[in-house]
């Protein structure tokens, strides 16, 4: 009879296992480290802030109870709960654990800034003047300058709480030693096989019912290093979930006007809603190729091909197409009418002018990109061939095109742009002049002075509503200047069984699975 509840208990315990594939592998689980989302989504199992973003990207608080915002909106003044307790070990007193004060925030932020640990978190505490620990409960931030989107960046994993004598003790080692004090906490990392988390039964939030987060048992991330085989083992039903919509079988399971497939109606449930994520094609203004010199020409590619066609042929309709600019669907600021739509008359007209005013009969464009973008970019040179424009298509590596870009030494070529917050002053920042890459983001090397008094003028703007006028007056500005090609605003699509509760969805992609439920099949 022992034996037997024992193999109950296991059973039960089993059922309660979230389990997911991670093909991109994971680099750190030191949130100063978490730069990819594959880091991201790990930390954030294990570690906490301050604050944290909800699922409609509303600031809340996390280890911060409240806060209140003084000094012309330059100082943040952070007070903290008193029950937030880091993950047991040995190295803590005789309870193996203690609680979280200022104290461990400062020592946590001044480690982001330190140049010998090399954060490439550091930049979220570009605009800070100084920190301080007033006292075990208060926390305050002093900034430079104001800088309304200063919450959002504290959202980040960088800026998450880690103990000192911990990370004094690991070193460089913390990566794959992780303490923090999250919903779940380290178990066992096999690098490239299999990564385990288990519940942390003292975490410190509770359900609306006031029921102890997380109800799951364990994680469970295996690292299959293809997509294709991700979702053969999803199929199967090894693992419990499936983010993103691959090539190898968009088709398999998504019909072309982006609905489940009768197959897999009964066992699968899918999810989807705006990313902050803006795939676009950007132009090298610095470079001195005529074509891409003419903004008769940038504006003729953008009007030259049909995005909502493009959506429903090579991404069974995930996505939003980009008639609007820069700033995604989900933002404030965004504003549909500001971009350019599908006019093939005028396209044709725009390169009959440019070849009429340079003399120039058969003009062409090279367009570089990676191999997972190959099928946009034949699409849009496909279309633009009926404008009279060739465009040469150049496929390099992903790191490659990283480089060149930022150093200036590709003229058109395609790119995205994922929140590193969620603020549209994030998007803007790749067109302020002072950004130039690769110091910056600024990887187009526009410039344009009207466009940074805005910028500038909207770090001092308090006013969300006004805030948001601002950015879209510059959103606009740059689509005059059409820099840059918006080819689609993504969408989160997740695929789950049927027997996983509660997972949700939110514009960052941020994977939350303190609430997530698992029912037995």
């Amino acid at each position: 009879m022992l034996v037997s509840c024992n193999n109950s208990s296991n059973s039960n315990k089993d059922s309660l296992v979230f389990r997911y594939n991670e093909h991109k592998n994971i680099g750190s689980l030191d949130p100063a480290f978490s730069k990819d989302l594959a880091d991201i989504w790990a930390t954030h199992q294990l570690f906490n802030g301050l604050v944290q973003m909800d699922n409609k990207l509303n600031v809340i608080p996390a280890i911060a109870k409240h806060w209140a915002i003084t000094d012309s909106a330059k100082t943040y003044t952070f007070t903290l709960r008193n029950d937030v307790f880091f993950h047991k070990h040995k190295l803590f007193n005789q309870d193996s654990t203690r609680t979280v004060n200022a104290q461990d925030f400062e020592y946590s932020f001044n480690r982001l800034r330190d140049k010998s640990i090399a954060s490439p978190g550091s930049w979220v505490l570009s605009k800070v003047e100084n920190f301080t620990a007033v006292n075990d409960s208060t926390f305050q931030i002093n900034l430079k300058q104001p800088f309304p989107a200063f919450l959002g960046l504290l959202t980040m994993k960088y800026c998450s709480v880690v103990p000192k004598e911990i990370v004094s003790h690991y070193g460089t080692d913390f990566r794959s030693h992780p303490i923090g004090t999250g919903p779940f906490k380290f178990k066992r990392w096999e690098e490239n096989l299999k990564l385990v988390f288990r519940k942390n039964n003292n975490y410190f939030e509770t359900d609306s019912l006031g029921q102890n987060l997380p109800y799951l048992e364990a994680i469970a991330i295996t690292f299959l290093p293809d997509k294709q085989s991700e979702f053969l083992q999803f199929a199967q039903g090894n693992i419990d979930f499936v983010s993103g919509l691959d090539g190898s079988y968009k088709d398999e399971v998504l019909t072309a006007d982006g609905q489940l497939r009768p197959k897999y109606a009964n066992d699968v449930k899918m999810i989807r809603g705006p990313y902050l994520n803006t795939e676009y094609l950007a132009f090298f203004m610095e470079t001195e190729v005529n074509t891409i010199q003419s903004l008769k020409l940038r504006k003729a590619i953008n009007v030259g091909f049909d995005r909502d066609k493009m959506m429903t042929y090579l991404r069974n309709g995930i996505g939003i197409p980009a008639n609007g600019g820069f700033i995604p669907k989900g933002l404030p600021g965004f504003d549909a009418s500001v971009g350019y739509t599908y006019q093939p008359e005028l396209a044709k007209q725009l390169v009959s002018e440019f070849i009429n005013e340079t003399g120039i009969k058969n003009p062409e464009i090279t367009l570089t990109t990676t191999s997972n973008y190959l099928s946009f970019c034949e699409f849009i040179q496909r279309e633009l061939q009926k404008t009279g424009l060739l465009v040469n298509v150049d496929v390099i590596p992903p790191s490659s095109l990283k480089d060149a870009k930022a150093n200036g030494q590709v003229d058109f070529f395609r790119a995205s742009w994922i929140a590193d917050y969620p603020d549209a002053e994030n998007y803007l920042s790749l067109y302020y002049s002072k950004n130039f890459a690769p110091n910056g983001p600024n990887y187009t090397h526009f410039k344009n002075e009207e466009f940074d008094k805005m910028y500038e003028a909207s770090y001092l703007e308090t006013n969300p509503d006004v805030r948001a006028k601002l950015y879209t007056k510059m959103d606009s500005l740059i689509m005059d200047s059409a820099p840059i090609v918006p080819l689609f605003y993504d969408e989160v699509v997740r695929f789950s069984r049927k027997n996983i509760k509660d997972l949700g969805i939110n514009p960052t992609n941020l994977l939350e699975l303190k609430s997530v439920r698992k029912t037995k099949d």
